[in-house]
C-alpha cells in the first residue's frame, strides 16, 4: 500500500495476481496533509516497509506510532547514489527541490533514521556495510520459473526473430544500466545476431534511435509475470551494469530472472554481481565494450559452455536466491521481532 504519483499503477504489476492498494500522491506541502490518512491505511501486524522514503518508511514510522507494532524496513538500492551522480550543482538543485516527497533532502533524513526500525533487510554487501541489518538478496519462485514449463519455441516465434542467435535486455533501459555499451557490443559482433530490448518506453528519444538500427529489435514494458515467457527465448541474458553511484550497491533483479530460467548470462563487474554468478555466468569489466562482445561472443558460438552456465545459474538460484532460501532467513527473523514487541509490552 503506498501513494501512487501518476495516472494508474505502473504498468508491470497492473496485471498481477496481487492485490494493490493506492491512494493518489501529492507534492509537499500537500503531501503532509496525506501521511496520517496513509498511516491508518497500513493495518497489519507486522509492517514491512520498502525503501529508505517517506513514501514508504516515513508512512511506517508514522503507522506504528499510531498503533505500536513491528516495523521491519528493506533496503535494496542506496537511493541518495541516484542523487549524488549529478555533481555539486545537480545535487544542489535536487536538495532545494524540497516538494518532491522522496526528494533529496526527505530521502537523507530517512536515512538518518533507518535505526528507528525494529529490523533492517538489505540486498547487497555495500548496503550491509552501509546500513547493516540482514543480507536477503533479490529471489524469485524457481518451481514457478522452471524454465521446463516454458516454450522456447513458441516464445521466439511470439518475438519474431527466427532463427537468428537472440541476445536480450530485459528491464527499464537507464543509463547506468549499460544499454548503449550493449547495443555497441553486439553491433560489433556483426552477423544475423539481433539485440532484444524488452521494457522500454517505446516514445522516448534512446528507445526510437535503438529501434532504427538493423541489429536492435526494441519492445515496451511487459507484465512482470510474463518475463518468463519472454526471457526463454533468449540465447544469452545481457546485464552490462556501469559503475556508476547508482550501481554500487544495487544487484539487478534481472539477474535472478535469468539464473531462475536457466539462461546464460553475460554481467559486468559491479557491486555482488562477481559473487553470485562466480563459476555460473560470465562476467567483464564495467564499462569493456569489447570484453562485453567477446564474452557475448563466445556464448553464442560455444553452446556447450552456455548450457553449462545457464544449468548452474539455474541450480544456485534453487540453492541460494529461491523463495524457499529467502523463507530460512525471513521468516525466522519476523518471529523474532514479533516475540521481541510483544515482550516489551
Amino acid at each position: 500500500m503506498g501513494p501512487r504519483f501518476g495516472a494508474e499503477l505502473w504498468p508491470p504489476v497492473r496485471a498481477s495476481a496481487a492485490t494493490y492498494r493506492s491512494r493518489p500522491g501529492r507534492r509537499y506541502p500537500a503531501f503532509a496533509t496525506d501521511l496520517a490518512a496513509l498511516a491508518r491505511l497500513a493495518d497489519g501486524d507486522v509492517l514491512y516497509a520498502s525503501k529508505p522514503r517517506p513514501t514508504s518508511f516515513g508512512i511506517g514510522l508514522l503507522a506504528r506510532r499510531q498503533r505500536p507494532r513491528p516495523l521491519l524496513l528493506d533496503i535494496d538500492d542506496w537511493e541518495l547514489g541516484f542523487f549524488y551522480r549529478s555533481g555539486a550543482w545537480g545535487r544542489l538543485g535536487r536538495a532545494l527541490n524540497v516538494g518532491n516527497p522522496n526528494g533529496l533532502p526527505w530521502t537523507w533524513l530517512c536515512e538518518r533514521a533507518v535505526k528507528r526500525a525494529d529490523a533492517v533487510t538489505v540486498a547487497s554487501r555495500f548496503l550491509e556495510s552501509r546500513f547493516g541489518g540482514i543480507l536477503i538478496p533479490h529471489v524469485r519462485d524457481t518451481d514457478a520459473w522452471d524454465p521446463a514449463r516454458y516454450d522456447r519455441a513458441e516464445a521466439r516465434a511470439r518475438l519474431g526473430v527466427g532463427p537468428r542467435p537472440v541476445v536480450m535486455f530485459l528491464g527499464t533501459p537507464r543509463g547506468y544500466k549499460g544499454v548503449d555499451d550493449l547495443v555497441a557490443a553486439v553491433e560489433r559482433l556483426g552477423g544475423d545476431t539481433l539485440l532484444v530490448l524488452v521494457g522500454a518506453d517505446l516514445e522516448s528519444v534512446s528507445a526510437r534511435r535503438w529501434a532504427a538500427m538493423p541489429h536492435v529489435k526494441v519492445m515496451g514494458e511487459i507484465p512482470f509475470d510474463d518475463v518468463p515467457r519472454y526471457l526463454i527465448a533468449a540465447d544469452v541474458v545481457a546485464v552490462p551494469q556501469r559503475a556508476t553511484s547508482d550501481t554500487v550497491g544495487q544487484v539487478p533483479a534481472k539477474i535472478f530472472d535469468a539464473m531462475a530460467l536457466g539462461r546464460p548470462i553475460v554481467a559486468t563487474s559491479v557491486s555482488m554481481i562477481p559473487e553470485i554468478l562466480e563459476g555460473a555466468g560470465a562476467v567483464v569489466p564495467a564499462g569493456n565494450v569489447a570484453a562485453l562482445a567477446e564474452a557475448i561472443g563466445r556464448l553464442l558460438k560455444d553452446r556447450g559452455e552456455a548450457e553449462t552456465l545457464g544449468r548452474r545459474a539455474r541450480e544456485r538460484c534453487v540453492a541460494r536466491y529461491s523463495f524457499a532460501a529467502a523463507r530460512r532467513v525471513l521468516f525466522p527473523l519476523i518471529d523474532d521481532v514479533a516475540r521481541r514487541h510483544k515482550g516489551s509490552r
